[in-house]
């Protein structure tokens, strides 16, 4: 009898913690919806791949939340985040099939932040390899700041002062 208890009471606890698991949503299905929201306002989904101790990940939403850029960026873009690349206990803030999306972009050996600029329908129009291959991250150099600017006005209806705010911004001033 006292088996009897046990085992129910631990399939009891178990089918508890299971349904009560934090399981992130799926990168498809992150996706789907950023790109109905897309759809909807008739904007571009800038999809950002990043993990919880990634600094350059925190310093490129901070700016893009800033003050001054946040109106910029929310009436061109739906801005959404897929969790990859995480260790240990946090694993478990990974989105499922992040990293075999970040892989089909080739940017699984590239570092994050990584970002992907994608129409309504999920088509890639943008990524964050500069010219030369290389994943800008969050820019800051100078070069890297022109290369997001550029991808920005490829992207938006930003104009050149509002993507030369953007730029001052974003460009590390030493």
């Amino acid at each position: 009898m006292k088996a009897k208890i046990l085992f129910l009471s631990l399939f009891l606890i178990t089918g508890f913690l299971k349904s009560h698991a934090q399981e992130q949503p799926s990168a498809a299905k992150v996706i789907e919806t950023a790109a109905a929201q897309a759809k909807k306002e008739k904007k571009k989904v800038l999809l950002m791949f990043h993990a919880s101790w990634c600094s350059w990940c925190k310093k490129m939403d901070k700016q893009m939340a800033s003050a001054e850029l946040k109106k910029l960026f929310d009436d061109n873009y739906v801005i959404t985040h897929l969790t990859v690349q995480e260790r240990g206990e946090k694993e478990k803030l990974e989105n499922p099939g992040a990293e075999e999306l970040l892989a089909k972009y080739k940017a699984d050996k590239s570092g994050i932040p990584f970002f992907v600029i994608l129409d309504a329908k999920g088509n890639l129009l943008e990524d964050s390899f500069n010219a030369k291959g290389e994943n800008l991250g969050c820019p800051a150099t100078p070069e890297e700041v022109a290369e997001f600017r550029k991808m920005l006005k490829n992207t938006s209806k930003l104009t050149d002062k509002q993507l030369d705010l953007i730029a001052e911004t974003f460009t590390v001033k030493k």
